[in-house]
């Protein structure tokens, strides 16, 4: 008997598994800075400030600024800002703001992301087989209400119900998101919802901690994937693979 039969629910990470950014931030950095008259930012150097910033905000207002009731465009204005700082820019107030105004409304569009040709058609066939879908992501309110809409993954067609971390408070890997989502399916039982996401440490884990079953993507050939099919982990290449894996007799995590 495949799990497919035992199942209700499939959840879904977004970004690396329903969804992949097109090309690298310091392009999109670059665009803003040029349509002011500036020159490009060095790349690598924009790349690591960023990280760092946003690493520096994620720890001092978690969630996009969720508990400490920080509105999002000021979360993301100073992990933008700073990330500028960090690469050794420093703009007059006015530069910045149209700069980061070019950035804002970048990433709240369709334009920064890619939607993998297999997600629709997954999301499609879950659906044909009677099973909700849910969507568990860390993410702030946009990517609900603007991105996802925008390409074309839609909910109440491709996807039920979502639990948005800049939206609930809490992200992965604390396992609260997790019961949230079972929550949200309808209160219905850990075992018969599977997780369908990219990481080990913020969607396996913390989704089989809470009694779920899982399984991991690897769409990027990732170094760390041979360590999670050692751990015990179904690792598959994308999501078409997860829908022949779901429907083999031989099916089980």
């Amino acid at each position: 008997m495949s799990i497919l039969s035992k199942l209700r629910c499939i959840t879904v990470d977004v970004t690396g598994t329903l969804i992949a950014y097109k090309g690298e931030l310091g392009d999109y950095y670059c665009m803003a800075a040029k349509s002011v008259g500036l020159p490009c930012p060095d790349y690598k150097r924009v790349h690591e400030g960023f990280k760092f910033a946003y690493k520096d905000m994620a720890r001092k207002n978690p969630c996009f600024g969720y508990a400490t009731k920080m509105p999002n465009v000021e979360w993301w204005k100073t992990c933008v800002r700073d990330s500028f700082t960090r690469a050794g820019y420093d703009y007059d107030k006015e530069t910045f703001e149209k700069v980061f105004r070019r950035i804002y409304s970048s990433f709240g569009s369709s334009a920064p992301y890619t939607v993998f040709p297999d997600s629709q058609p997954f999301l499609s066939w879950v659906h044909e087989q009677g099973l909700k879908v849910g969507i568990i992501s860390n993410a702030e309110y946009r990517y609900r209400d603007v991105i996802l809409p925008a390409l074309n993954l839609n909910q109440g067609s491709e996807w039920d119900f979502g639990v948005f971390s800049g939206l609930e408070g809490v992200e992965k890997p604390d396992p609260k998101i997790y019961k949230i989502a079972l929550e949200r399916a309808g209160n219905i039982a850990p075992e018969e919802v599977l997780h369908i996401g990219d990481s080990m440490r913020k969607d396996y884990l913390p989704a089989k901690s809470v009694g779920m079953h899982a399984l991991l993507l690897d769409r990027f050939k990732t170094p760390d994937a041979e360590e999670w099919r050692k751990s015990g982990a179904i690792v598959l290449p994308d999501l078409m693979a997860a829908k022949d894996w779901l429907t083999s007799e031989k099916s089980t995590c």
